[in-house]
């Protein structure tokens, strides 16, 4: 199998595998959220942007010779971005989802800094979700207040 075609499918899978019930999304959709995030209708459209980016520097790093533990950091960053929505659902804690938004974070600053060597557009591709987790962290803890 190609390592394009790979790469998809390992990231099509963990993010169908990982995706809530649609009850538990319902219960998600439910929550109040800051007042100041008037922009939620584009955030899937974000998060399509920032998956496309994880493809693309997985892709590159591997074809720069990144190798397989390369590829262990982007299935578990993935994962760590994938389980957000899925664990706050299923366990109906938003610090769970606080806690694991800033693990997810962390883990790409050390991913981008691994990447980085053999990569640096691999690295740079890594930026949108390095811009955006913190951001989505800090409105899952501001919702925490307010769905107490």
């Amino acid at each position: 199998m190609p390592a394009w075609l790979f790469i998809l499918v390992v990231q099509v899978g963990v993010s169908l595998s990982l995706n809530p019930s649609s009850a538990d999304f319902q219960w998600f959709l439910r929550l109040r959220r800051p007042a100041w995030l008037t922009f939620e209708r584009w955030i899937p459209l974000i998060w399509l942007v920032i998956y496309g980016c994880f493809y693309a520097a997985a892709l590159l790093s591997w074809e720069a010779g990144g190798g397989w533990g390369a590829m262990a950091g982007f299935l578990l960053l993935l994962v760590l971005v994938q389980s957000y929505t899925w664990l706050i659902c299923r366990t109906r804690s938003l610090s769970t989802g606080t806690v694991i938004g800033f693990a997810g974070w962390a883990w790409g600053i050390v991913q981008a800094i691994l990447v980085g060597t053999h990569s640096s557009v691999a690295a740079l591709l890594l930026v949108p979700f390095l811009l955006w987790s913190p951001l989505g962290t800090l409105v899952t803890w501001q919702m925490q207040r307010l769905n107490r």
